[in-house]
Parts: C-alpha cells; sequence; structure tokens
C-alpha cells in the first residue's frame, strides 16, 4: 500500500509534463544546440592537438562520452533545488510538512514522473542513435546491467545533494546564486562537461575522492567498458554505495536541524 501511494506520485508526474510538451521541444532543441557547439569544439581541440588520441580517448570516444553525459543529465535532472526554494519563499512547505509522507520522500516521487518521461524523451533516444551512428561503439552486455545500478545509486547521490543545497534556503531565503555555483561544481568534477581523463593528475585523484564522480563518470565508465570484470565493477559500486549512505545521512540531519530555524512570511 505504501509503494502505490508513491507510484500514484509518479503517474502525477508523468502526467503533468505531458501538460508541458512545448518545454519539452524546447529542451530537445537546446540541447542539440549545446551539442553541436560540443561536436566542433572538441573537434578543433583534437585538430591542434596533432594527435588522435589525447589523454587516451579519441575524438569519438570524447564525443560518445559528452553526448551520453548530455542525455543522462537531462534524465537525472530533478530541479528539486528550484522546488524546495519556491515553497519555503512561498510558505507552501508549511502544507507539505502536514502531508502523510515524509518531505524528501514527497519530493522525490512527485519528480519521479519526470524520470520516466525523460528517459523515453531524451536519454533513450540518444542512446538509440550514438549506437547507430557509432556502428556499435557502445558494447551490449553484462555492463548494461552494471549500467543500470550504478544510474540508480547515480540518481539517489544527486538528489541527496540536490536536497541539501535546496535546505539552504531555510537560511538565505534566495537560492539562485547558491544552484548555480552548486551546478557548476557538479557539472565540472562529475566529468559531465569535461571527462575525467583530461583533468590533471593531481586534480584526478582529488575528485576520486568526492561525491561528484560517482553522478556521471562512474555510470558512464561502466556503459562503456565493453569488457567489465568484477575487480573494477565492484569497487566503482562501492564507491557509490558509500555516497548514496553518507548523503542520506547528511541531507536527512541538515534537513532536520534546518528545520528548527524556518520561517515563512517571517512568521
Amino acid at each position: 500500500m505504501k509503494l502505490k501511494k508513491y507510484f500514484a506520485l509518479t503517474r502525477a508526474g508523468i502526467l503533468e509534463s505531458f501538460q508541458f510538451r512545448l518545454a519539452m521541444l524546447v529542451m530537445v532543441t537546446g540541447n542539440l544546440l549545446y551539442l553541436t557547439v560540443v561536436y566542433f569544439l572538441w573537434k578543433a581541440i583534437y585538430a591542434s592537438s596533432g594527435t588522435d588520441i589525447v589523454s587516451g580517448m579519441t575524438f569519438s570516444d570524447t564525443l560518445i562520452y559528452l553526448v551520453l553525459a548530455t542525455a543522462l543529465f537531462n534524465f537525472m535532472e530533478m530541479y528539486a533545488v528550484w522546488e524546495i526554494g519556491r515553497n519555503i519563499q512561498s510558505g507552501k512547505i508549511v502544507l507539505d510538512l502536514l502531508k502523510p509522507m515524509p518531505y524528501r520522500s514527497y519530493l522525490f516521487w512527485s519528480y519521479s514522473g519526470t524520470f520516466v518521461t525523460q528517459f523515453f524523451a531524451t536519454f533513450l533516444p540518444t542512446f538509440i542513435i550514438v549506437c547507430i551512428v557509432t556502428g556499435g561503439a557502445v558494447p551490449f552486455g553484462i555492463n548494461l546491467l552494471y549500467f543500470i545500478i550504478s544510474v540508480i545509486m547515480a540518481i539517489m547521490i544527486n538528489y541527496s545533494i540536490d536536497f541539501m543545497t535546496g535546505t539552504i534556503c531555510i537560511y538565505t531565503e534566495s537560492i539562485w546564486g547558491i544552484n548555480i555555483m552548486k551546478q557548476v561544481i557538479v557539472l565540472l568534477f562529475s566529468g559531465a562537461t569535461i571527462p575525467l581523463a583530461f583533468f590533471p593528475e593531481t586534480l584526478k585523484r582529488a575528485v576520486n575522492y568526492m561525491p561528484f564522480q560517482a553522478i556521471y563518470n562512474t555510470p558512464l565508465s561502466i556503459l562503456l567498458n565493453g569488457s567489465p570484470t568484477v575487480g573494477t565493477i565492484l569497487p566503482a559500486l562501492g564507491i557509490q554505495a558509500f555516497w548514496c549512505v553518507i548523503l542520506f545521512v547528511l541531507s536527512n540531519l541538515f534537513w532536520k536541524l534546518s528545520l528548527r530555524k524556518i520561517t515563512v512570511n517571517g512568521g
């Protein structure tokens, strides 16, 4: 019965997504323009490098990675930070807290319908196109199962980071600048804008100790690994599981502590 009410929120989210078809079209168009810029930018980088392989990646490897990273971002992004900020500023947060469901769970499942629509509208078509255009450069095998597990944990990590960032609005009552900074940090250190293989060794080692690389780089590395072994997959999934637990605990703790400070319209 408990899952039934969660799935009801998922269904409502799917129906809501269909009400904003024009917004989805604009997003897809924007992504095409972004990927066009990415293509010519990296084409110029490889042309000026004088070699076909840079940091162990060919131009084709880099483009596949970045195209799938963009599709994964569109699929996983929930914009929960904006929702929390608006609810706090408008006072709606009080009504949400009175619901017979923890606010964190309610917010997540309210957005879960977006995952379904974005998966079929953006990620799956992009994945199919990449596989067709590259002639099978993306391997099919057990790596797909590992990839699904990795993406599920990546969603949980990404949501915990968003939830903590949104909670800051309780103190600042404004979230725009903080969220922009969060997005820049996450997209940079997760490998979504620049593959981590291109990072200097010192920075790469530092990033490996951060949770951000577990959001995009880990799933994509698993997906593009044609011959995964237990010795390479389990440590990657283990690190993701570690950050899932740590960030879940920290975000919940931060939320409970922050609720003591909440004020609504000066009340």
